[in-house]
């Protein structure tokens, strides 16, 4: 899977954690940086994510900052984006049964490492169900 990943500077280190999470599980990852803890403005790295997972540069996208809420934020001004903020195993799950999420953020201050590594492979691994979901996720577009 093709796999888009960007962060601020609060969430630089389980970037560079997650990256090579995915790259270990045969996922072809770009990385939109940032590339340091040095502090930047997260939606310089966050829409170029989203914007790559609107238009099929990538399949999914991961985005990381010291809640996560900036950065869902962000992602989700991009038309065709359904960014979820999780926080466990459990909102991962649902983000993607329910809601197709396409992208996911995460936030460093928010989850211990092991925690966001099983959300990511959690969110990963939970097929969309459909049904009565896909007239909800249309709705969002119109």
């Amino acid at each position: 899977m093709k796999i888009a990943i960007g962060s601020d500077h609060a969430g630089y280190p389980y970037k560079e954690k997650i990256k090579q999470f995915l790259i270990g599980l045969g996922h072809d990852v770009t990385d939109y940086g940032t590339f340091s803890e040095e502090p930047v403005d997260y939606p310089a790295f966050i829409r170029p994510v989203a914007e790559a997972v609107a238009r099929g540069g990538a399949e999914r996208g991961v985005v990381l900052g010291g809640s996560g809420n900036g950065e869902a934020m962000t992602a989700n001004r991009v038309k065709g984006v359904r960014c979820a903020v999780c926080w466990n195993i459990e909102s991962a799950r649902l983000a993607r049964e329910h809601n197709d999420a396409n992208v996911i953020s995460l936030g460093q201050r928010m989850v211990s490492e092991e925690t966001a590594l099983e959300i990511i492979k959690t969110w990963l691994d939970t097929p969309f169900e459909g049904g009565r979901h896909i007239q909800r996720i249309r709705m969002l577009d119109t």
